[in-house]
């Protein structure tokens, strides 16, 4: 060979090739984070200076998964990828990096459905680019640069341990509440969700607008709360007493959603999933619910074959009322979180930039 051509500079095509190649060596973050229920406040009262106080649990679907991998420009292609792109911007601030990323989102929580999907949205964004810089954020130090936990630690507790968690409310000082308890849920049981896509529950704005102007639960409903949490609800779930633990949740349910009727419109944020509820407990499923602000509702059966059965009792009807129903479990571990080669080296087309 000629020494001209053995020393001539790379074509374009050989650059972009080195480029594509040391992007794919540099790898990629994958995360499949949950979807958690909310069962409830402790106490809406705030007579001894804490508010709020979190009942929740992590389950397994539906679920957020993407894919984080640096990028000549920041984008992100698939389900929510605007909410995702936002919180990658603000990560990508808050952090003080100087690099671009790419977000492929595989499937992600309804948003607004009362299933935690921003805050797991959020906290699925920041672990895999801290993971992918090295960087190291828990789940919470995450969820504090992105204004998460103002009420509820539960997202976040179910994004870092999973399993079933009660938190100890926000006190007089700007931080998430404590996990007063995490323990795992019975892995027979199963949870029958209630979807209703056609309507969004209160978020945002309006969300804060509803809290400031909610009056505080009487003193003895907040009590009475607190004391199925401890005397039904947690011996319940502990020693995989159904009836004890639905009993608790459904009382629960029933004081929380009258307290909340007049901002969501009645009991139940989506009345049809409300019928559909009913019709699961007089079939035989325990603690019936709505998640949060909803519109999804729950219920619970003890084992697989019983949700089954629940499903198919009433599925015709939830159909003909343009709901869907899921089956799922309690997920007793948190997201997982793991680098991977960088498959999509190509340059990024599409999507939210």
């Amino acid at each position: 060979m000629p020494l001209a051509d053995a020393t001539q500079t790379p074509s374009t095509e050989d650059r972009s090739s080195a480029q594509k190649r040391a992007r794919a060596a540099e790898g990629a973050v994958r995360v499949v984070a949950p979807a958690r229920l909310h069962l409830g406040f402790l106490d809406l009262n705030g007579g001894l200076g804490r508010r709020f106080g979190s009942i929740g649990l992590a389950i397994d679907q539906p679920r957020t998964e993407l894919t984080l991998a640096r990028s000549p420009t920041s984008i992100a292609d698939g389900p929510d990828s605007k909410r995702a792109l936002a919180a990658l911007d603000r990560f990508v601030a808050a952090l003080s990096l100087d690099k671009s990323y790419r977000i492929d989102i595989q499937s992600a929580i309804p948003p607004h459905s009362g299933l935690g999907s921003g805050t797991q949205l959020a906290l699925a964004v920041g672990s895999a680019l801290t993971v992918l810089e090295g960087l190291g954020h828990s789940p919470a130090s995450l969820g504090e640069l992105v204004d998460r936990g103002a009420r509820s630690a539960i997202g976040m507790a179910s994004f870092k341990d999973g399993g079933f968690i009660v938190d100890g409310g926000r006190g007089p000082e700007a931080k998430p509440p404590s996990i007063l308890m995490r323990t795992a849920f019975p892995e027979a049981w199963r949870i029958l969700l209630i979807l209703d896509r056609r309507t969004v529950g209160v978020h945002g704005e309006a969300e804060a607008q509803v809290f400031a102007a909610l009056p505080p639960l009487p003193e003895t409903a907040a009590a009475h709360v607190c004391r199925l949490v401890l005397m039904q609800l947690a011996p319940g779930l502990i020693e995989s007493d159904i009836g004890i633990f639905g009993s608790a949740v459904s009382e629960i349910q029933s004081i929380i959603g009258g307290h909340f009727a007049a901002a969501q419109g009645g009991p139940w944020s989506s009345a049809a999933v409300g019928r559909i509820a009913e019709a699961l407990k007089t079939v035989g499923a325990y603690g019936i619910g709505q998640s949060s602000w909803g519109p999804t509702g729950f219920a619970f059966a003890p084992t697989q074959e019983i949700a089954d059965r629940l499903y198919e009792s009433v599925i015709k009807n939830a159909r003909a009322e343009g709901l869907e129903i899921l089956i799922g479990c309690g997920r007793n571990r948190g997201a997982s979180v793991e680098r991977i080669m960088n498959t999509n080296s190509e340059s990024p087309e599409g999507g939210q930039t």
